[in-house]
């Protein structure tokens, strides 16, 4: 075996310029490779000294294969048209560096003068209108493309016509359900942000059409963000007007996406700033949406101080339509309190106010929640007493339902108190208006019935 061997040897050496040159390609082969190509070249190499009874031609044979296998495997590894990985995204439209026929041919990373910027401004609207085009047409892929290629060269007008467009293109992608888009739209938008927040300070149009972009593609906190900064930039000016735009602004967000903690702290700012200035207007608005925000938190004090601060300036501005209602908001925050003595009290405001004025509807409604309060605390001859009220208001009102509800209320109200003749009367007025109607006469029928079998022969 040993003499084979030798012999075999013995044999090979003289050949060792094949050798060599087998061992040359093969090394540069090994080094071309991938580190796990790699380890299975020299795994396959090891194999083949181990077992060295194979013959030259063996060895040529084996360095061949060696070289197709991997170079195959080399190509097909840097080829991705063939076996293309589904998982793999596309690459970043806004990130493609391809030259832009719309630029000078000259030194592309020099900054625009000032007639090349307008030039391609003009040029950018126009592809804006051309992408705006396809999309009605139904060709939204080459929309989207179009749009992509203005924004990359917005890039070469500056940051606010860049954020401003994206904003824009944004909320379109938002429309379209395009989550993908309004992703790639939304980074770059956070990309400019930070490369701002490098290069202190930030020109205040600038925050704001970043904060409007952010919103336009439905990214409230990071809005949100941006807006403090504004505030904060504002606050320190001082500078008023913004101060106020941007609380806000703020508060209005913070209501869409309910909130209301932060958007009340925002509308007490408000109305300090409202009141500082002797505002009433913007008052009331103010006080207003602090006590919507107080009646969806059951705050019900906060939401009673309120509500009397607008009945106060609302007569003070004369804007008497609206103290009716307040009172009756009123009455029902005490009444959820369990205060029924004040609920009562400003259901009779309410009542006695709207009444005045004519205010038909608004008086009847007074009157039904005071009667309900009356019959849900036990006190029925004091609901029956506002039932009675509410019949005549019905007929100053021309209300035949309201008058026939109200009769119903009232037989119901006698018939519970065994009072079988009032209870009668009050069902039989109800049915001559029911035929009038033409509606629910059999439902007092059957109470007239009801009552003529429960009273006493």
């Amino acid at each position: 075996m040993n003499a084979d061997k030798n012999r075999y040897f013995t044999q090979f050496k003289p050949r060792s310029s094949t050798s060599s040159i087998a061992r040359q390609g093969l090394k540069s082969l090994a080094n071309s490779l991938s580190p796990l190509k790699r380890t299975e070249f020299r795994y396959l190499i090891s194999r083949w000294v181990v077992n060295r009874s194979q013959t030259t031609a063996q060895f040529l044979c084996l360095t061949i294969a060696f070289c197709v296998y991997f170079s195959f495997s080399a190509i097909a590894a840097t080829n991705p048209n063939q076996n293309p990985n589904p998982n793999q995204f596309p690459p970043n439209p806004l990130e493609i560096r391809t030259p832009d026929p719309l630029l000078p041919r000259t030194n592309r990373r020099r900054r625009l003068t000032d007639a090349e910027r307008a030039a391609l401004s003009v040029a950018l609207e126009q592809l804006n209108t051309a992408a705006a085009a396809k999309l009605q047409a139904g060709d939204r892929v080459g929309a989207f493309e179009i749009w992509y290629r203005e924004l990359r060269l917005r890039r070469y007008i500056g940051p606010l016509s860049e954020v401003q467009a994206l904003g824009r293109v944004g909320a379109i992608a938002l429309q379209q359900n395009s989550r993908q888009d309004v992703q790639i739209i939304t980074k770059r938008l956070q990309i400019i942000q930070q490369e701002l927040q490098k290069k202190p300070p930030v020109e205040l149009e600038l925050l704001r059409s970043l904060g409007t972009a952010y919103r336009q593609v439905n990214a409230p906190q990071l809005a949100v963000g941006i807006y403090e900064q504004i505030l904060a930039l504002a606050r320190s000016q001082p500078d008023i007007p913004t101060v106020e735009a941007t609380l806000l602004t703020l508060a209005e967000m913070n209501m869409s996406y309910f909130d209301y903690i932060k958007a009340a702290d925002h509308y007490r700012e408000l109305l300090r700033l409202a009141e500082s200035r002797s505002d009433r207007v913007k008052q009331i608005a103010y006080l207003k949406q602090l006590a919507y925000i107080y009646d969806q938190g059951k705050q019900h004090q906060m939401a009673i101080k309120t509500k009397q601060q607008l009945i106060e300036l609302s007569l003070t501005e004369q804007d008497l339509l609206q103290v009716p209602s307040l009172y009756l908001s009123i009455g029902s925050n005490y009444e959820a309190l369990g205060l029924v003595e004040q609920a009562a009290q400003n259901y009779q405001e309410a009542y006695a106010f709207a009444y005045q004025r004519e205010m038909f509807n608004l008086a009847k409604e007074a009157l039904q929640k005071l009667a309900n309060l009356f019959q849900s605390s036990n006190q029925p001859q004091q609901a029956l007493s506002v039932y009675q009220i509410l019949v005549s208001v019905n007929i100053l009102a021309k209300d035949s339902y309201g008058i026939m509800n109200a009769y119903d209320q009232i037989g119901k109200l006698y018939l519970s108190l065994k009072d079988f003749p009032q209870a009668l009367n009050a069902f039989q007025q109800g049915l001559e208006i029911a035929k009038q109607l033409q509606y629910r006469e059999a439902y007092f029928s059957q109470q007239i019935e009801q009552v003529n079998k429960q009273a006493p022969q």
